[in-house]
């Protein structure tokens, strides 16, 4: 064989064997894709709505309302005028127990009935019904009577933790035992009323007038406490029994100051006290042996004092009863000297 020949030979299968080994090589990985950039997102607050998702949104916002707080207790005072216009009806009752010095000893029961309702948040008219039933120490002077009503109304504001109160009101002359010839058991019955009601009613015992009466008062009630305080000025004029022992003065002038403090030991039970002092403006007279002289100066005022508990009791949505006892006692003469023992019994309904 030629070299030519042999030289071809040896091409050809340096050839063949060159194409099987590329064969047998693993193919080479295709090429990864170029990294896609990731999308730039807008800050929240550059995203601005449209106007009307801006209306729809701000439209169905409610902004959330706390509740009101429960306005603070208030403790009601046992003979002062309350310092609210209120729709209430109230059974007053005070039981005196005295004697007259000598051993003898009697008894008088004074009642109030009172009904109020109120016209508006602030205005409150009323009326007040009184009726007293009297034992005497001394024989045959046993009587009763009903005293001369009271009409008014009461106007009253709050303004944070203070309350105030207007009161204007007259009595209604119509009470029994009056005129120039009374029935001495009513006539004493009125007599000894005054002085179981504290002297603080004493407009409702004097039969014989007709009584304006003008009076304020001014409360702080907060943190439990309450602490008020009252004046009024009584104005009697003569309509009946001009010759009576009981009307020897065509007009008197006459005055009532209290203080009322009280606390709530538990939300249904208050601890109230109260210093009442009564005095005449003007110097009333009285019959001795036939003739008009001046009342003696230790009779011209009245000085009492009351303590007693209070309890608060809802009955319905809105109804509350809050009936109290209380004593009181005379801190000067004369009613001291007659030992007066008083027991006041409040019934009072809110409605």
């Amino acid at each position: 064989m030629s070299k030519k020949s042999l030289l071809l030979i040896q091409i050809v299968t340096v050839a063949a064997f060159a194409r099987t080994a590329r064969a047998e090589e693993p193919a080479a990985p295709p090429p990864e894709p170029a990294p896609v950039p990731a999308p730039v997102l807008a800050a929240p607050e550059a995203a601005a709505p449209a106007p009307a998702a801006t209306a729809t949104a701000s439209a169905n916002i409610t902004p959330a309302v706390a509740p009101a707080p429960p306005p603070p207790p208030y403790s009601l005072p046992w003979q002062l005028r309350p310092v609210a216009a209120a729709n209430v009806l109230r059974s007053d009752t005070a039981v005196a127990f005295y004697d007259n010095g000598m051993g003898a000893t009697g008894s008088t029961v004074a009642t109030m009935l009172l009904g109020s309702y109120k016209v508006t948040p602030s205005l409150a008219p009323m009326v007040r019904l009184g009726f007293v039933q009297n034992d005497a120490p001394a024989a045959g002077m046993d009587g009763t009577s009903f005293v001369n009503p009271v009409v008014g109304a009461t106007y009253a504001k709050r303004v944070a933790a203070l309350r105030w109160a207007a009161f204007l009101g007259a009595t209604v002359p119509i009470g029994q035992g009056a005129g120039d010839m009374p029935a001495a058991g009513a006539a004493t019955a009125n007599s000894a009323g005054i002085r179981a009601r504290s002297a603080m009613d004493n407009a409702m015992f004097a039969v014989n007038y007709f009584t304006a009466i003008a009076g304020g008062d001014i409360a702080y009630v907060d943190h439990k406490l309450t602490v008020q305080l009252e004046a009024t000025l009584f104005q009697l004029m003569r309509v009946r029994g001009d010759n009576a022992a009981s009307a020897t003065d065509s007009s008197r002038t006459n005055s009532t100051v209290g203080l009322h403090a009280g606390f709530f030991i538990i939300p249904m039970l208050s601890l109230g006290g109260e210093v009442r002092y009564q005095r005449w403006l003007t110097t009333p007279t009285q019959l001795t042996m036939g003739n008009k002289v001046n009342i003696p100066d230790v009779a011209k005022d009245t000085l009492t004092v009351a303590i007693g508990p209070r309890a608060h009791i809802p009955i319905a949505k809105g109804v509350f009863l809050r009936p109290g006892i209380s004593y009181a006692r005379a801190l000067d003469k004369p009613v001291s000297d007659a030992s007066y023992n008083v027991l006041q019994v409040d019934l009072p309904l809110y409605f």
